[in-house]
């Protein structure tokens, strides 16, 4: 049986502490706190919010937790542990089937917590319907409602300049100027945080910033 969740009261000293001493030696000497305060209820975590995903998206979603070891190979940064904690939740890929766009997303730092919800990098078909979406007056217009109702802030856009060939001065610029569409807001209660009733706080924010996931579904798969 797996165990619980019961929240996450170590993680985040434990987060600061791997930031002071981010290499191999510190790390293998603290390999049992890793497991207890990172490991397991970050496992733990992701089972309970998979099925509660999967409900709110209406159909199976794959579950990620990201690694904390650094790909180091091609970095500048070769400090060899990430120092945070990351979740996804997204729908997988099957060939001639449509699928829910957008995922959701947890990210625990040692100073913060982060949700969101959308998608990172289209690839270019999906950035040009994604282009042509925004700039259309339905599909914009109720992009830009929809953004301006929910409490979250996107992610900074990718382009300095409006693409061709849009107008400089679209109303929706700034939208137009991204590669992806994504959205967050912070979380930032300690006593939360260490609480087995984070899940249903995190829950009640994807179900706030879905619409961005509905929009995304709609204008990449429709």
């Amino acid at each position: 049986m797996d165990a619980p969740f019961l929240g996450f009261p170590e993680t985040q000293a434990f987060l600061k502490d791997l930031r002071a001493n981010n290499e191999r030696g510190w790390f293998q000497a603290n390999k049992a706190r890793y497991e207890r305060a990172f490991k397991r209820p970050g496992e733990a975590f992701s089972a309970e919010l998979r099925p509660r995903v999967e409900k709110l998206a209406g159909q199976p979603m794959g579950a990620k937790i990201f690694r904390i070891h650094r790909d180091v190979r091609f970095a500048k940064d070769k400090s060899p542990y990430n120092t945070h904690l990351h979740l996804g939740f997204q729908a997988p890929r099957e060939p001639g089937k449509p699928r829910r766009r957008g995922g959701f997303y947890v990210g625990l730092e040692p100073d913060s917590l982060t949700l969101g919800v959308g998608a990172f990098d289209f690839g270019p078909a999906d950035l040009e319907r994604y282009r042509r979406a925004v700039a259309g007056d339905t599909d914009g217009e109720e992009l830009a409602g929809i953004l301006a109702k929910i409490e979250a802030k996107p992610g900074e856009p990718d382009l300095k300049r409006v693409p061709a060939p849009y107008p400089a001065d679209h109303p929706r610029g700034e939208l137009l100027r991204r590669k992806g569409l994504n959205v967050w807001q912070d979380l930032n209660e300690p006593a939360l945080i260490a609480s087995p009733e984070l899940a249903d706080a995190v829950m009640a924010v994807f179900e706030q910033l879905d619409p961005v996931n509905l929009w995304l579904t709609e204008v990449l798969e429709g």
